[in-house]
């Protein structure tokens, strides 16, 4: 069965590992990013005919016209990964507003504009399958993080109302929330070891998650296997979301 999957945020952490993930499934894999590959990167790419594409989500005008170019490109797009995002640090009383809007326009209407440029060619297909990546700090808040924790749960909102809009169009959305997982994105925590080993003793299974972890998820909602799930949101964390352990850990 055909499948060409776009991928946002494809160069690198989760988006990376999920462009591995999708051509092991055999699809046929478009990897968007506003940086380029890495050389190697790049090198195994061209020799597993990736189409990569040089994209700014927080331009509308790029997206649009992205979109339209691929779909004639391939005759259609059957499943979106919307990978790309960024952190950011501050809460409601000292955040700058640059700041907030940034996270906000990659993280949350990046997403939206992704989703609302291929919908209407999976709405012609019949049928079309996406995936966002939320965050645990999508489900439950942190401390001085407030544009990230808002943008990651406005996500869990926009794949709840992109079901209830199109599933019985044959469209299925759904969203993973990630736990920490060892990425470029996370390394400043990793910098600082008492923070680091804090967050990692809030996921019960005691470690850090990799970006193939949270990748073979996403393969799983990508494929035929999740054809009755929709509107989900799926936490890869380790126990995270399930709660706190107050005594040691053993061993």
């Amino acid at each position: 069965m055909r499948n060409v999957a776009l991928i946002t945020g494809a160069c690198s952490g989760i988006g990376l590992a999920s462009v591995d993930t999708l051509l092991a499934s055999g699809a046929s894999v478009i990897a968007c990013d506003i940086n380029s590959p890495s050389s190697s990167v790049k090198h195994k790419w061209d020799s597993e005919n990736v189409h990569f594409l040089n994209l700014n989500v927080e331009s509308e005008a790029a997206i649009r016209s992205a979109i339209n170019q691929l779909a004639d490109e391939f005759a259609g797009i059957d499943t979106l990964i919307n990978c790309a995002g960024i952190s950011g640090w501050g809460g409601v009383n000292d955040i700058e507003m640059a700041q907030w809007q940034k996270v906000l326009n990659i993280n949350l209407t990046g997403t939206m504009l992704m989703c609302k440029y291929v919908l209407p060619i999976m709405l012609a297909q019949g049928a079309g399958n996406i995936i966002n990546v939320a965050s645990i700090f999508g489900l439950e808040a942190c401390d001085n993080n407030v544009a990230y924790n808002v943008s990651k749960g406005g996500i869990i909102q926009l794949t709840r109302s992109i079901t209830a809009d199109y599933a019985s169009q044959g469209i299925r959305c759904n969203s993973v929330a990630p736990g920490l997982i060892e990425t470029a994105m996370t390394k400043d925590i990793a910098l600082d070891p008492q923070l680091h080993e804090k967050f990692i003793s809030w996921h019960l299974q005691g470690r850090a998650g990799r970006a193939e972890e949270v990748a073979s998820v996403i393969g799983f909602l990508s494929s035929n296997a999740a054809s009755f799930v929709n509107g989900q949101t799926i936490a890869v964390d380790g126990g995270f979301s399930a709660g706190r352990r107050f005594s040691a850990h053993p061993g």
